[in-house]
């Protein structure tokens, strides 16, 4: 005597058995349900207001295609500066 079972779309238990429909994602309809309720919870909760340890520093990594434990190649002594 379940009224919700799994949802084939969300995967949440959320899908109503009599009514065949999801109450988290509206399946069968084509539009997926979704609602913004706690905005500011989610400000305050998202990426970049913490340390951000690791992604802090993925930018950097992604600009010499994530390259480790290599040594730059040395460049040749400027002579035109001199003269």
């Amino acid at each position: 005597n379940k009224t919700h079972t799994l949802c084939v779309r969300c995967g949440r238990r959320s899908f109503h058995l009599q009514k065949s429909r999801c109450s988290a994602c509206a399946y069968p309809a084509a539009r997926k349900r979704t609602y913004n309720w706690s905005v500011k919870a989610i400000r305050r909760k998202t990426t970049g207001t913490g340390r951000m340890r690791y992604l802090r520093n993925v930018p950097r990594r992604f600009k010499t295609n994530f390259r480790e434990g290599t040594e730059a190649a040395p460049r040749k002594k400027a002579v035109a500066a001199s003269a």
